[in-house]
């Protein structure tokens, strides 16, 4: 339905345009209708530029490591791979094919213990399979339509004039009028457009709703798949391990001050080598110091109580030293850059959540 009206608004304001040349208001209700239907067009999704991207023939080792996760969970192996300072490991679509692209948090990487990242790979791959309502072209394509076109027409509180110079000055009551009148205009285009973006926003909402059976569904079932790839104990011991994202990604943010202040004669264009081994370590810390005492939330806890009263489930892909050596070897030169990256842009705001699974 979402993408039936978009292409009756945009159809119907070419209509408009084309056959209401000759007057003034079919023209401007064409326009109107336009805008509306740029705001609801669909996104193909691109791979982020500012990330490095790796392929088959880049990182052989990792992508037999993933073909072999995907094949264990029944599903298609990404096509790339893209490493980011988040704590996360999701899957996105790109082209329009929809290719996949594995997205790897460097923090959780470094965090997690071998087995761990396996059922966080695991997972992602097998909660973006065509299985999930969420993730299948139309319904995922309709969500970021609505998402884009309400956040396009959302108020934009900065583009307002205050005008408190002292009246006296010359010329001053011309510009306090110019202020008030572009202010009269901002008000009415933000009265004008708060039906479609209260529309939209409200569609939005009801499509989450009526797809949050599918996407539990779906979560328990990439839970099973992960826990078939890495182990039921590496599974629940990366749910547990979750509540590590924000004092990881706080450590992450002091190591890049202390690079920066602590030691300037460093140029942080030559970051240090031991950046994620430094992460990892302190990763391990605070793993001892919480010991069995993890802090969940009630989803990732009935998760685990699901998990936990499962029948055990044996490793199907383990890695061993040479294979971590390997991908380790591959994954240098993009931690690298990586690493750069966050030097010179420090830690993303949204780096500070929790792993989330959408």
């Amino acid at each position: 339905m979402v993408h039936l009206i978009t292409a009756a608004l945009f159809i119907g304001s070419v209509l408009l345009i084309v056959f209401g040349l000759n007057t003034v208001v079919q023209p401007m209700m064409g326009l109107a209708l336009l805008g509306l239907a740029l705001a609801l067009r669909p996104r193909i999704g691109r791979l982020n530029p500012d990330l490095p991207t790796l392929r088959e023939a880049d990182a052989p080792a990792l992508f037999d490591l993933l073909g072999g996760i995907a094949d264990t969970c029944g599903v298609r192996p990404p096509e790339t791979v893209q490493l980011a300072a988040e704590f996360s490991v999701t899957v996105t679509h790109y082209g329009f094919s929809r290719k996949r692209c594995l997205v790897v948090g460097l923090p959780l990487w470094a965090a997690y213990p071998p087995q761990q990242r396996v059922a966080a790979v695991a997972h992602a791959l097998a909660y973006a399979a065509p299985r999930n309502a969420r993730s299948r072209a139309f319904v995922a394509m309709a969500l970021e339509s609505l998402a884009a076109g309400s956040g396009t027409m959302r108020t934009n509180d900065t583009a307002y004039i205050s005008w408190n110079a002292n009246p006296l000055a010359f010329g001053a009551d011309h510009v306090a009028a110019g202020a008030r009148n572009f202010n009269i205009r901002g008000k009415f285009s933000e009265w004008v457009l708060v039906i479609p973006r209260a529309a939209m926003s409200a569609t939005a909402r009801l499509l989450l709703w009526l797809t949050l059976p599918a996407s539990w569904s779906a979560l328990l079932e990439a839970d099973d798949a992960a826990a078939r790839t890495a182990s039921s104990e590496a599974t629940v011991a990366a749910l547990n391990d979750q509540d590590l994202a924000r004092p990881v990604c706080v450590e992450t943010h002091r190591m890049v001050i202390e690079t920066k202040t602590l030691a300037p004669r460093r140029s942080t264009r030559a970051p240090q080598q031991d950046f994620w081994e430094k992460l990892a370590r302190q990763a391990a810390r605070l793993r001892e110091q919480r010991g069995g005492d993890a802090t969940q939330d009630s989803l990732n806890a009935s998760r685990v109580a699901r998990l936990s009263a499962a029948p055990r489930c044996q490793a199907a892909i383990t890695l061993d030293e040479p294979g971590l050596t390997r991908i380790a070897d591959e994954l240098r030169r993009p931690e690298k850059a990586v690493v750069d990256k966050i030097m010179r842009d420090g830690v993303a705001e949204r780096s500070f959540s929790s792993l989330v699974r959408r």
